[in-house]
């Protein structure tokens, strides 16, 4: 089984031989609790950045409908902090022009985006993009 994984070109962590593993429980309870602490401080840590960087309030004003979820985890679509911040943005300066439903292109995805209720109402990914019709829309955003 080794020579099948080297064959394939896959690089393992650690030693696929039983005889070499560790399997002392103590050193295993420790390495788990070690990582859940380290797990929580970084956690912490992260959220402490956000709020102290005013991230938090930008990127809770973007909402997501249940529609557009379903849609972002069945083509895969998922977004960035920063790439939050530019929605938001955008949803901004499309309200300040008066616009009440927009087509935001960014990247490789276009989100239909309530922009009275700040909120995604759907997403699609290029392949879904193509050969598609994009009706009651009033503007267009391209980030």
């Amino acid at each position: 089984m080794v020579s099948d994984i080297k064959t394939a070109g896959i690089v393992g962590v650690g030693s696929l031989d039983p005889s070499k593993t560790n399997s002392n429980k103590a050193d295993s309870e420790k390495l788990g609790k070690d990582f859940g602490d380290l797990l929580k401080t970084k956690v912490t840590d992260a959220k402490a950045v956000i709020a102290n960087s005013g991230l938090a309030n930008k990127i809770e004003g973007v909402k997501f409908s249940q529609h557009a979820l379903e849609r972002m985890s069945t083509r895969g679509i998922s977004f960035k902090p920063e790439e939050m911040l530019k929605l938001n943005d955008a949803i901004e300066k499309a309200a300040q022009k008066g616009s009440r439903e927009s087509l935001v292109l960014m990247g490789d995805s276009a989100l239909i985006v309530s922009i009275k209720n700040k909120t995604v109402v759907t997403a699609m990914d290029r392949e879904a993009m193509k050969e598609n019709v994009f009706t009651n829309i009033d503007s267009t955003v391209i980030l």
